[in-house]
């Protein structure tokens, strides 16, 4: 143990032990730009590039960089120090003279960690002023829109993208004054190995990353003359809350369902509906493999980050995860054909909107894999920050707003649907029908508890009818990485594995609300999405009557041709890059 004063208190901590981290556990606050933490994992970085962590060492009169700097036996820290308040407030005048002042256009404003710094030291002016960089902004993706001038070489994305997720797509270039963190060659992101999970932009603290804003598109199609539909996936129902001072974890569904109404969409549908669709039809397709007629392990696809992170850099396995769309996108085809039959409205007639955690949905939704008869399946997609700032557009107040129920037919689901937006929770509910498909017998104990939770890779065999099936969870790319070279060289054998390219599942998605590293707001939501299946009454997407009711009467049978050509895709080899 190191012995140390921070501000006057006796501390002692473990060796290895940063300055920052000592200061925490006091409760003391030190302000920090390239520094984050990670599910209780440290993701610092090793440069500490920013330097906006100063403290002074009074021992040695030093000043340290309190993120990168270990703690000694007998220091003296002073967080609060003249000299350490200056260092960091030159470091932020220093970093404003070279940034646009944009903030009121810019859409990180008020949610900026950098405004908030210069805000808590009472940076007025700029008193450093000179040339400012003039770099082209990388708007060209779907998804991702980068502006390398508002890029403070904090280099957390780096981190994020290269350490965290793997997938490299981020390096620093350039040279002097015009370094930033870009991609290589200057490529834009879609020319890059970027699977556009969106962990990037989660922690960028700047309005340098930021998702396309599908925005005034939704608005236009709300005052058009077509049928504007909209889906809502199941983690955004246990976030929205947090974009209006609500707790996170709060389940808001049904002030949801009001406020779209209030925006103007003719119908308002749940996403949930159609994971239980796709649950019904992944099911089977494991069924199947299990008896022989096809490879395991059954990976999942539901995801459209770890689809693009499948096709670039685990091209040789295109042929083991299953063939179902994703959610939204089942709902969509389902959608612009049962549901356009039923309302006499034609396809072309229809705009299809899903409101998703994710970025990559944005992406996916314009694949032509995607595609019914030369039309995307969904129209157009927003985030739930999305969802959030119409809400707020429209001056609608969501915390006084009363509780709505979603539209029939494809607006009821099971607790099934519900877990797709927490890591773990798509095998869990794969496996609630493949058990009863498999054995004939119902399943009582519906909670698989080791599926469920944060840690990065989960593992556990369940028992069905005489067969012990192995099945693995991981969540976040690299643990991803990690699992699969460990199934490609033998090491480990599943016969399931689900993956989310983010970190906690889609609860964590790149579109939700910033958590800013703070943990207990993803187990929240993981709390929220759990506590919408324990109150449903039926918690098995095959039990869900309108489900029944959409074979029976339009699609025929699970996995036959309709379901086939409607529900499920196809995989691109892409050459890496």
């Amino acid at each position: 143990m190191i012995n140390l004063k921070i501000n006057g208190i006796d501390v002692s901590v473990e060796k290895g032990t940063t300055i920052l981290q000592a200061a925490n556990m006091i409760d003391i606050q030190i302000p920090t730009l390239c520094h984050m933490d990670l599910h209780d994992i440290k993701y610092i970085n090793k440069l500490a590039s920013c330097r906006v962590c100063m403290v002074e060492d009074k021992k040695s009169g030093k000043l340290f960089p309190s993120c990168a700097t270990p703690v000694k036996e007998g220091m003296i820290i002073e967080t609060d120090s003249i000299r350490a308040v200056q260092a960091r407030r030159t470091v932020v005048e220093l970093l404003l003279s070279d940034h646009p002042n944009s903030c009121l256009t810019c859409a990180k404003n008020l949610d900026c960690q950098l405004q908030k710094i210069a805000h808590d030291l009472g940076i007025r002016e700029i008193p450093y002023q000179g040339e400012m960089r003039q770099l082209p902004i990388d708007a060209n993706s779907l998804s991702l829109v980068r502006d390398p001038n508002k890029c403070i070489l904090c280099r957390r994305c780096e981190t994020m993208c290269n350490e965290v997720q793997t997938v490299g797509a981020l390096a620093e270039i350039g040279r002097g004054f015009y370094t930033h963190v870009g991609s290589t060659f200057n490529r834009s992101m879609y020319e890059t190995t970027c699977t556009f999970c969106g962990q990037c932009l989660s922690v960028c603290p700047t309005g340098a990353l930021t998702e396309v804003s599908n925005v005034r598109k939704v608005w236009k199609a709300l005052h058009s003359d077509k049928t504007v539909i909209v889906q809502t996936a199941p983690a955004v129902r246990v976030a929205l809350g947090e974009m209006f001072g609500m707790e996170p974890g709060t389940v808001v569904t049904g002030k949801m369902v009001t406020a779209l109404r209030k925006l103007g969409f003719d119908m308002i549908f749940d996403t949930n509906f159609a994971a239980d669709l796709t649950i019904v039809e992944e099911a089977n397709e494991f069924v199947e493999r299990m008896k022989g007629n096809g490879k395991l392990p059954i990976l999942t696809s539901c995801c459209p980050g770890w689809v693009n992170f499948m096709e670039q850099q685990f091209s040789d396995m295109i042929d083991i995860p299953s063939t179902c769309k994703s959610p939204h996108e089942m709902f969509g085809a389902i959608a612009k054909s049962y549901l356009c039959e039923k309302l006499n409205i034609k396809p072309e007639d229809m705009v299809v909107v899903s409101v998703m955690p994710c970025i990559a949905k944005k992406f996916e939704a314009a694949r032509p894999e995607l595609e019914h008869k030369g039309a995307s399946d969904v129209d157009m997609v927003i985030t739930t920050r999305e969802l959030a700032s119409m809400i707020k557009e429209a001056g609608i107040h969501f915390t006084e707003l009363p509780d709505d129920d979603f539209d029939d037919p494809m607006g009821e689901s099971t607790g099934a649907g519900a877990i797709f937006g927490a890591t773990g929770g798509v095998i869990e509910a794969t496996v609630r029908t493949a058990y009863e498909t498999l054995t004939g017998k119902e399943l009582e104990k519906l909670e698989f508890t080791d599926l469920r939770g944060l840690t990065g890779i989960k593992e556990t065999t369940v028992k069905i009818g005489d067969r012990e099936v192995r099945i693995a969870v991981a969540n976040g790319l690299g643990n991803t990485r990690k699992l699969l070279n460990k199934v490609k060289s033998g090491e480990e054998k599943f016969d399931a594995i689900e993956v989310m390219a983010c970190p906690g599942g889609c609860i964590g998605g790149g579109g939700q609300p910033f958590h800013h590293g703070d943990i207990s707001i993803l187990k929240r939501r993981a709390e929220g999405i759990y506590s919408v299946d324990h109150n449903k009454k039926l918690r098995k997407s095959h039990e869900n009557p309108k489900i029944i009711e959409l074979y029976e009467t339009y699609l025929g049978e699970v996995a036959g041709p309709r379901a086939h050509e409607l529900l499920h895709t196809s995989y691109t080899a892409k050459p890496k890059l």
